[in-house]
């Protein structure tokens, strides 16, 4: 079974995961980072970085879903993303918390390249944190 998880089908496997795990999917991608990091320790960039952009595209569906199934009814989240704009997105990594982010900047229209890179900056150094614990 273990010879299964091959460095490409264990990256793979975590971009799924983190992917899933953005949604609301209850996944854990820390957890499945930290494996693969135990089973390939070598694999510490490729991982965090395979985690990254799968949790970030996945915020980004969110994002989409606010955009374009928006309601004149007022998000939660809207009154933080309104103040502080896309650099609220840094905090997208949160479990609840940042779906709602996502679904709000997607709402107000915030600029998604900034959403982006912001909301890639949090979760990178989330997932960089736990490759430090994971590896140490």
């Amino acid at each position: 079974m273990l010879e299964l998880l091959t460095p490409e089908t264990s990256l793979a496997s975590l971009a799924a995961a983190a992917f899933l795990a953005a949604t609301l999917v209850p996944l854990s991608s820390e957890a499945a980072l930290f494996a693969v990091l135990r089973m390939h320790p070598e694999l510490a960039w490729p991982a965090i970085a395979a985690a990254t952009a799968g949790n970030t595209a996945g915020g980004l569906t969110s994002y989409l879903i606010g955009r374009f199934l928006a309601t004149k009814r007022p998000l939660e989240r809207v009154a933080t993303v309104r103040r502080w704009g896309a650099p609220a997105l840094v905090l997208a990594w949160l479990p609840l918390v940042g779906d709602a982010l996502c679904v709000a900047a997607g709402w107000l229209k915030v600029n998604w390249l900034a959403a982006t890179a912001f909301s890639a900056a949090g979760r990178f150094a989330r997932y960089w944190l736990i490759a430090e614990g994971a590896l140490w």
